[in-house]
């Protein structure tokens, strides 16, 4: 629909450029807006407001289709209108005819994207920072989908390093209980917490943290058979309970690298281009002088002689590369390391400065409980799956009394409290730091998942009494609530291809609550079932299925279930 009207709005003035067009984001301002007389006005030096009645008379001049009932114009010279029932109609049988793939569009098509998200370390707990970068992550690669991008779905972990180091450290310290093989793998993973806890209190005393480094170097070296040994159980141990909570999510990875594989790679390349003065010696180390482009330095092979972070990620890009010949790469992470990945792309424009234009760094906000943030160094880490089973415990409490099979209601708790947490996460702009509140996750009468599950739910009901019809007359539909729907129904590919173009998947978050607010009053207001005219009857079942529709691939952006019934 935006192209429509921006089509519509260039040719009916004769303009040499398609104006923006948007959906307003709050109700009562049309069903589309455009700031052109706004932007007109500035380079006329006249009022916007002015400049704006007298486009307005051209646009209803021009409109000789009759598309829209109303234009009008708001607050600074905002122009906005409000389509016609009789195209609103037409653009309803568009969207039955479509059926479960309403909404996908075609504006990235030809792209081919990599999305790299989650990145859990092995030998650490999945907390809830990964938790937040997995659901922002999936939205991203769905929305993408949606919108006609080839996406594939990377996830990079770190399975080298200190922290694996201080883990095995403390295995081996802990050695007498070490879990055996018929142990649950939960409590293999608590095992190697415990050790890990271990390790890292150990490498803060001085007669130790030696004994720890040269560790760190014999594992990176697979010069030690026993620590080796040690080194494949424990990774297995983390991999195999990370896709456990992979599958709980809805995640399913393309690709797996792994900084074990990165390494050697990042250290040839550093090693490589040190001779071509992209990067400098200092201290027995080498680094990248981020300073000579007004950021900081970084290294990028320690003084041990063993590759950084920094390394291994220019590694990473290339080995990328070479499974997905991507046009474009996005990396998502915490923002607390933006300075980090500044520095890194600009290392990268010399080495491969075709990748790193083809490279977006995506930082997000923290997710953070009441109590604060949190530490894996002091023990303090709020794990994911902690907070899952809280939320699910929470549902599992009001659905007590719901009259479901068992395994049902397990099914319907497992789908609730996932949405809740990602509609959390997902309902803001990804900058911000959230707070995540049990209650307002759960309720069913506000701005959270499982009231968009309701929403969908109650609507599925309905069409499960009343089939409906593969054609009908929505002009029939003249109450009010029935084409509010019907206005925002048809908003759906334009939010799908926005909120791809920006990257910013709360829009269609927001979309979703709006579009459930409006499904509640059409059901609670307007009767379906009990309907005697049969024309009017089959229209409302032809709106409440558009609608059942489109609040289910809605979820399914975001990675969301929708359950049958709630």
């Amino acid at each position: 629909m935006i192209q429509e009207i921006s089509q519509f709005i260039k040719q009916a003035l004769k303009l040499d450029y398609l104006p923006n067009v948007e959906v307003p984001k709050e109700e009562g301002f049309g069903h589309y807006s455009t700031n052109l007389a706004i932007i007109e006005a500035k380079k006329l030096a006249r009022p916007a407001p002015e400049l704006a009645h007298e486009l307005i008379a051209q646009l209803k001049e021009a409109d000789k289709n009759g598309l829209f009932e109303k234009i009008e114009t708001a607050g600074p010279g905002f122009i906005n209108f409000t389509l016609a029932s009789d195209f609103l109609s037409k653009k309803l049988s568009e969207a039955l005819s479509t059926g479960d793939s309403f909404g996908k569009t075609k504006s990235q098509k030809g792209e081919k994207i990599i999305i790299e998200y989650t990145d859990p370390n092995p030998f650490k707990a999945f907390h809830i920072g990964h938790l937040m970068t997995n659901a922002i992550g999936e939205a991203l690669a769905r929305n993408l989908e949606w919108a006609g991008a080839k996406v594939k779905r990377a996830n990079y972990q770190g399975d080298v390093g200190m922290h694996v180091a201080k883990s095995i450290y403390g295995m081996i310290q802990l050695n007498n209980e070490t879990p055996d093989k018929n142990a649950s793998l939960k409590e293999k993973v608590a095992f190697l917490g415990k050790a890990y806890a271990l390790g890292a209190k150990e490498y803060e005393l001085e007669e130790t943290k030696k004994e720890i480094e040269e560790l760190n170097k014999k594992i990176y070296q697979q010069s030690n058979p026993a620590i080796n040994k040690l080194y494949k159980l424990g990774r297995k141990w983390s991999l195999d309970y990370f896709e456990q909570i992979y599958k709980k999510l809805g995640t399913k990875f393309d690709y797996y690298f792994f900084e074990s594989n990165t390494a050697k790679f990042g250290e040839k390349l550093v090693r490589e281009w040190l001779q071509k003065d992209v990067f400098n010696e200092s201290n027995g180390a080498i680094v990248f002088d981020g300073e000579k482009y007004g950021l900081h330095t970084r290294v990028f092979i320690n003084s041990q002689g063993l590759p950084t972070y920094e390394a291994k990620e220019l590694g990473l890009a290339k080995l990328k590369y070479k499974k997905c010949k991507y046009s474009r790469s996005i990396v998502i992470t915490g923002n607390e390391i933006k300075a980090y990945f500044q520095v890194l792309l600009k290392a990268m424009s010399f080495v491969f400065p075709k990748l790193a234009e083809r490279t977006e760094h995506f930082p997000h906000g923290m997710l953070r409980l009441p109590e604060g943030k949190m530490s894996s160094r002091t023990g303090e880490v709020i794990e994911a799956e902690t907070l899952l089973n809280e939320v699910k415990s929470a549902v599992e409490q009001r659905m007590q009394d719901a009259h479901f099979p068992p395994e049902e209601k397990k099914e319907i708790s497992n789908a609730v409290s996932v949405s809740a947490v990602k509609y959390s996460i997902l309902r803001a702009a990804a900058k911000n730091d959230i707070v995540f509140d049990l209650e307002s996750s759960i309720s069913l009468s506000g701005a959270s998942g499982p009231y968009i599950q309701y929403s969908y739910a109650r609507l599925a009901q309905v069409l499960k009494k009343g089939a409906f019809a593969k054609s009908a007359n929505f002009v029939l539909l003249v109450n009010k609530e029935a084409k509010d729907l019907a206005a925002k129904l048809i908003q759906f590919p334009d939010i799908v291809d926005f909120s791809a173009k920006t990257l910013a998947t709360n829009h269609i978050a927001t979309y979703a609550y709006q579009l459930a607010k409006l499904t509640n009053r059409f059901y609670e207001e307007v009767p379906i079932l009990k309907e005697e005219d049969k024309e009017i009857k089959a229209a409302k079942l032809a709106l409440a299925k558009i609608s059942a529709t489109t609040l289910k691939n809605s979820l399914e952006i975001l990675g969301i279930e929708a359950p049958g019934r709630i």
